[in-house]
């Protein structure tokens, strides 16, 4: 029974990690529904690396020029680039900032986090927060703007306050894109591109935890089949996405979020 929460918990993971609909709040109130809760925040640290997984493999071309620009981001402005290599120079530039803010919530306020992941009132809270956001996307217009360093710290802060569960780190920075007048394809590839180094920077933050204080082997074996299984839902969730996006109908997972935060309330309160 435990293996079949874990996996559900690692497909939930998965698919709420790239749709706008919050991982971390939904992983905080399965958890709290199933009475499900190994490994703590390792658990969330090892079924994140699983979505990171999904991420590497749809953006595997992207993301191999994005790691060959790197040594031509000292060559600012670029002028004396290639064009493809001075896009992927100036994407490269503009992920590492918008790094920056989720970075250093992640670093100066890790026991805090740990502590607000337990609560699933917040998670509910957040969640109806998300859903307003992610409906003001039907309002946004498409302006043909290009990505600039003051959209991506913008997008970046965005994501930092995803930290939040409850609050969608693919809704926030996809609507925040949408709002700068980004392109919706651009927006979203930069939303997913921003992912990688934070769930990777999330990792190795808490490798040392996850090192002094190892797992149990059935809890190890749970976690590992959870990140798997976040893994292929993942890959899913952004290829299903991109086409979500492309249609216009992203707002449709406001709707979501704003019911499903409503009915836990109720039943938490209520019932």
């Amino acid at each position: 029974m435990d293996l079949l929460k874990a996996i559900i918990l690692g497909i939930l993971q998965g698919l709420s990690e790239f749709l706008p609909i919050s991982s971390s709040g939904h992983l905080v109130i399965a958890e709290y529904l199933l009475d499900f809760n190994i490994g703590g925040l390792a658990f969330e640290v090892f079924v994140h690396f699983g979505t990171l997984l999904a991420v590497l493999l749809v953006f595997r071309k992207d993301i191999l020029n994005l790691i060959k620009a790197i040594p031509d981001i000292s060559r600012l402005p670029f002028n004396t680039l290639p064009e493809e290599r001075k896009e992927y120079a100036l994407l490269a530039m503009y992920i590492i900032l918008g790094s920056i803010p989720a970075a250093l919530i992640g670093i100066l306020m890790v026991e805090t986090i740990e502590h607000i992941f337990e609560n699933h009132i917040l998670a509910l809270a957040m969640l109806f927060v998300t859903g307003l956001i992610v409906w003001s996307s039907r309002y946004s217009q498409e302006k043909g703007k290009r990505l600039g360093a003051f959209s991506a710290v913008l997008i970046g802060i965005a994501q930092a306050l995803a930290i939040l569960p409850g609050i969608s780190r693919s809704g926030s920075t996809i609507v925040t894109g949408l709002w700068m007048g980004l392109p919706r394809q651009q927006a979203a590839r930069f939303s997913f591109l921003l992912s990688a180094p934070v769930i990777f920077g999330a990792s190795i933050l808490k490798l040392k935890d996850v090192v002094q204080q190892p797992l149990a082997p059935a809890e190890l074996f749970y976690t590992l089949s959870a990140t798997l299984a976040a893994g292929i839902s993942g890959y899913i969730a952004i290829i299903w996405l991109l086409d979500v996006i492309k249609k216009q109908r992203l707002e449709w997972f406001g709707v979501y979020c704003i019911a499903v935060s409503l009915v836990g309330l109720i039943l938490h309160f209520v019932i």
